[in-house]
Order: structure tokens, then sequence, then C-alpha cells
């Protein structure tokens, strides 16, 4: 199976199974000396881990990293640093339940990559989807850990902004709310209505989707190449690799096409040393591909989880018509737990457009330019 690297010169390879021994990932071009302690990187993968809460997998994982080379004790300051060298994560697995699995073994999951995995390699792993499993999202969300030491002054932080149809209202936007509630939601009013919807569909032994909202702040203007390196391109392609993603959009997406010419322009003022001042943001902080150096916006859609308690009309690898009812441990909403994962996708894009331009321009022109 080929393609499971991503990225230029911060490039990172994931490897490992949903039901194997471990998973994880290999990063190549990190920059040396960048203190990185396995506590940075656990921090993270702590907020994506499964079974914090009754709405996600209760799969008890305690997804503890280990750093296996690519760093080193510097004498001068007695901080363990990044050498330049590839940093391989590891992360073992320790819950596995490949029984829950066994009865469907021959029969195709709707909505799953069963078919088309077994239809492009003639084999595939059924216990819980071996590389199609979001549990591969763990590495994503290590390596995006390393990828946000190497930006310097960058905020990125997710939200869920939508489960289902319903919406959050963007008035009650508040960060903090984030962190207070399982669902990484900026609404505290929205996220008490998704714990009472989320349970019933929980109960009905179904799923639903939902949309993250990723805004990453500070990012420097000038980082993206015109045509076939813009920074967008590579952030949706980034997101869309997330397993069950089905959307992506950058700053107001879709919504542009509704808007006029005059509406959807930002207007710009003249600004201080960091740029012009815009007034306001719906290219999402890239024009041209290249970044404006305003806050930089994506949002992607996920898909209901597809492992599912209602009976199904499948086939078996056979071609023999049948049901399915998966069992197991499974999110409800598995857009829950993406936030952390697109964050770190985002991460990942920035980290290697960061290392791309200062290798080809180094600090850039300084603003305001002179006139000729």
């Amino acid at each position: 199976m080929s393609h499971n690297s991503f990225g230029h010169l911060f490039r990172v390879t994931t490897f490992g199974e949903s039901h194997g021994p471990a998973l994880g990932c290999v990063i190549d071009g990190c920059p040396p000396l960048i203190p990185l302690q396995a506590a940075d990187i656990q921090a993270e993968l702590d907020r994506r881990r499964p079974g914090q809460s009754r709405f996600t997998t209760q799969r008890r994982e305690p997804d503890e990293v280990k750093i296996l080379s690519g760093v080193f004790v510097d004498e001068r300051t007695g901080q363990q640093v990044t050498t330049g060298t590839p940093i391989a994560l590891l992360i073992e697995n320790v819950d596995q339940r490949s029984k829950d699995y066994s009865d469907i073994k021959d029969k195709y999951r709707p909505g799953h990559a069963d078919y088309v995995y077994e239809a492009k390699y003639g084999v595939r792993d059924y216990r819980g989807g071996g590389r199609s499993s979001a549990r591969e999202t763990a590495a994503r969300v290590a390596a995006g850990a390393v990828a946000r030491k190497v930006l310097p002054g960058v905020t990125i932080r997710g939200a869920l902004v939508q489960m289902g149809p319903h919406g959050i209202d963007r008035a009650n936007w508040d960060w903090e709310e984030v962190r207070r509630n399982p669902f990484f939601c900026p609404d505290a009013k929205a996220a008490a209505f998704y714990e009472t919807y989320l349970d019933g569909l929980r109960k009905e032994g179904s799923s639903i989707g939902a949309v993250i909202e990723v805004v990453a702040e500070g990012v420097p203007p000038g980082l993206g190449a015109p045509v076939y390196g813009k920074l967008d391109a590579d952030l949706a392609a980034a997101l869309m690799s997330i397993n069950a993603v089905k959307g992506v959009e950058i700053g107001d997406g879709f919504a542009a096409a509704a808007l006029r010419g005059e509406d959807n322009a930002d207007e710009m003022r003249p600004g201080n040393q960091g740029g012009p001042v815009f007034l306001s943001n719906h290219a999402g902080g890239v024009l041209g591909g290249i970044s404006t150096g305003q806050p930089l916006v994506c949002r992607f859609a996920v898909k209901p989880t597809s492992s599912i308690l209602t009976p199904r009309l499948t086939v078996t690898r056979h071609n023999e018509a049948t049901e399915i009812v998966t069992k197991g441990r499974h999110d409800p909403c598995v857009g829950i737990r993406a936030v952390p994962v697109g964050e770190a996708m985002v991460a990942c894009v920035l980290a290697d457009h960061y290392l791309r331009h200062r290798g080809q321009v180094g600090t850039g022109p300084a603003w305001p330019f002179e006139k000729s």
C-alpha cells in the first residue's frame, strides 16, 4: 500500500492498523534544536483519546506516545531537543477487541471502505478496518504536536460548529467553552442540546455527522505558492485525507457563490509594519494560494459513523445478499474527536509551507514596500 506520506520539507509517514500491535509515524525534515518532550505530544493525544465520555467510543486506549529517535539532550541547556534527523513516534494498541468483528469478516459494511480495499488489494483487515479506521489519526495528532513546535507565534484551534443539521449560534462563540464540554463546541447552549440529541441517537443505534472549523492565527503573509503549490489546496487535500471527511471549504467557501463581488472582496486600509489592515476575511486568510496574514479559516464536513447497530442491506465478498449489524465500540459522532485531528493536519501543512517559504525567500521583503 503506497501513499502513506504527505508534505515536502516537513514530511510525515504514518503506519499501523486499528487492531495491530501499534501505530505511529516518522517525521522527516523537522529542524534541529527545537525543544521536544513526549509530554508535548501527549497533551495533544489526550485531547483525541477515546473513552473520555459516553459520546465517543468506549475503547480504552491510553495512547501513550514514545519518542524512538530524532531527539537528544543538549548539554548546553539540559533540554531534550530535535536533532534534525527523522523523529519516530510509537503508540501501542492495548484495548483491541478483534472478536467483535468476526461476524462480519465476509460482509461489507455500507458506507465503509471494506469493498474498495478488497477490490484494490485483494485482501482487507476486517478488524476495525485496518488503515481505514479513524484509529490511524492518532499518528497524525502526534505529528501535528511536533509541527506546532516548528511554527513561531502561530495558534491553531478547532471547534465543532454543527452536529447533524444543528449549527451553533456564532454570537455565543467562546474559545474557552471548547475545553469545558465533551464536544469541543464553542457555544455552551448548543453543547447542552448536543448532549440530549446524541444520547437519543446512541440509544437508537444510529450515528450523525458534524462540521468542524479550524482557525490558525498568527500565520505570516507569504506562505504558499501560485498555481500548483497553493496553501489552500494543500490544506484542502490534508483535511480531505482524514477518515470520514466528505467536504472542505476555506473562508466563506460555498457561501461565497451567493455573494456579490463588492461583498466578497476583502477591502484593505493602510496598516503598520505587519501589512495592510483587512476590513473582512471572506477569503479565509488565503489569496491566490498565498497566506494574507489574516486568520486562516478552514471547515470540513464529517459523515456519520458507518459502523452502526441499525440493520443495513449489503453483500458478502462472495456476492451473496445479506444484512449487517456492526457490533463493537464506535463513536456515535466521529466528528467530535476529529477536532484535534483537523488541528493537527493544519499544523503539519503550515509547518511544511513555513519551511518551504523560508527555504526559497528567507524572511521575504519588508512591508511597506519601497516606492520605485
